[in-house]
């Protein structure tokens, strides 16, 4: 979807009734959260302690994260970024492809036997993090960019911050933590590295971000806040909050979280995206967005599988693409449960940006070594799965050939779809495409931008 000075791509005008990323006509079908079984349920208060307690108006997000029972017709006449763009959908099949991600030497360097180098790397910056370079809780692009890089340079974060501009460290207690975040409403309690310009790109290009090296520091911290401030997916059922520290083991790549209990570290973002479309999500003020529901720009994803030598492709909204990142990870499960990953600080993050220009993604794509991963993400679980679904299926046949229906099968005996996270106001679904279905020959055909 372009921004709101951008044509619409005539691709887009099809010929299905229904919209293509949610269900249409009248109010059926799962995945409906209808007002009058809302208010029956809960009350305001509670649904809004539920959805982090951040000071938004919730009507008005409602607008612009629930699409489901609403006509096609209005969702074509919606003004909400969202709407639109539900009714839109990916549009995988008209988009032209590039060169694979994950193709480990070029023909050239196959034909002459030469290998990497650090000149692949392209210019290599360095982005510390300081009073100017980090801020709390959101992507301001309102902001001069810190640095301004070329397509294929490299991003090294030295010394990242913990959570608060670093104030989460070890030994502060829940209570500190809480005051922090209630003292900063509407934010999140991410320190957000940015912005960072890509030069030349513009609305409808796509970013392909690869983590190249993530490298935490030897602490990490899960935390629950105390219920009263509605974060985290079971408030009511814990009051009291708690915070617990952990020490890192990185030479042998874990934790002990108790004596005779030992977690597999697997370090990662949170968060990293870029500048978010306009009226994507209600700002804080115009041009300052809150950092914790993730999007069309992807940031707060909390995709595990971002871990090192993983790609991210981000659908680019504003001129200069404008990156941010921040909320570093040294493990966590799906779903995320308590609210927090196993909270960090990156010795150094480590990523390089390649621009592909004119791509028209609608959403983030990830990939790793063994999987093609698509995103599904929305306020409504079961609308996030119908998104997740819908573009996997678009993925699969614009890229490898199958028709929709023999896509809609392969999915459902074959890939795992699973729930990134229910604690960000924004919930999202990733479709797990194995690599390994495919033959090799079909594997290098089936290339993401």
């Amino acid at each position: 979807m372009p921004n709101r000075d951008q044509e619409v791509p005539s691709a887009i005008h099809h010929h299905h009734d229904c919209s293509n990323l949610f269900g249409c006509g009248d109010e059926k079908g799962t995945g409906i959260l209808r007002s009058d079984i809302q208010e029956a349920a809960s009350t305001r208060r509670s649904m809004d302690r539920l959805l982090h307690k951040d000071e938004v108006d919730q009507e008005q997000l409602d607008g612009y994260l629930t699409q489901r029972g609403r006509s096609r017709r209005q969702l074509l006449r919606a003004s909400s970024f969202m709407g639109a763009l539900a009714t839109i959908g990916p549009w995988f099949a008209n988009l032209s492809l590039s060169k694979p991600a994950f193709a480990k030497e070029s023909p050239e360097q196959k034909k002459t036997g030469k290998k990497n180098t650090a000149a692949d790397e392209g210019r290599v910056h360095t982005v510390e993090s300081n009073d100017q370079t980090v801020h709390l809780g959101v992507f301001d692009t309102t902001l001069p960019p810190i640095l301004t890089v070329d397509s294929g340079d490299t991003i090294s974060y030295p010394n990242t911050w913990s959570h608060f501009l670093n104030q989460m460290q070890p030994g502060v207690p829940i209570e500190k933590l809480a005051d922090l975040r209630k003292s900063n409403p509407g934010r999140g309690p991410h320190s957000i590295i940015g912005p960072i310009a890509v030069k030349d790109a513009e609305p409808g290009d796509v970013l392909e971000v690869r983590y190249k090296r993530i490298l935490p520091f030897t602490w990490g911290a899960a935390f629950n806040n105390p219920g009263a401030l509605g974060t985290g997916l079971l408030p009511q059922d814990y009051p009291q909050g708690q915070v617990k520290y952990l020490n890192l083991d990185l030479k042998g790549m874990k934790a002990a979280f108790a004596s005779n209990i030992t977690v597999p570290l697997k370090p990662f973002q949170g968060t990293l995206g870029l500048a978010p479309p306009d009226g994507y999500y209600p700002p804080l003020a115009p041009g300052i967005t809150s950092s914790v529901p993730p999007g069309p720009h992807a940031g707060n994803v909390d995709l595990s599988e971002l871990a090192e030598g993983s790609v991210l492709f981000i659908p680019v909204w504003k001129s200069g693409a404008l990156l941010y990142t921040g909320d570093s990870h040294a493990v966590q499960g799906d779903g995320e449960i308590c609210l927090t990953a196993l909270e960090t600080r990156m010795q150094e993050l480590r990523i390089q940006v390649v621009l592909h220009k004119q791509k028209n993604f609608s959403w983030p794509i990830a990939e790793t070594s063994t999987h093609w991963i698509l995103l599904g993400l929305d306020k409504d679980l079961n609308a996030a799965m119908t998104m997740a679904a819908r573009n996997a299926i678009k993925f699969l046949s614009s890229r490898a050939g199958l028709t929709e229906l023999d896509a809609y099968a392969l999915l459902s005996i074959a890939c795992s779809f699973r729930v990134t996270q229910v604690v960000d106001i924004v919930r999202g679904v990733h479709a797990m495409i194995p690599k390994n279905l495919f033959a090799p020959e079909l594997q290098k055909q089936i290339v993401v931008a």
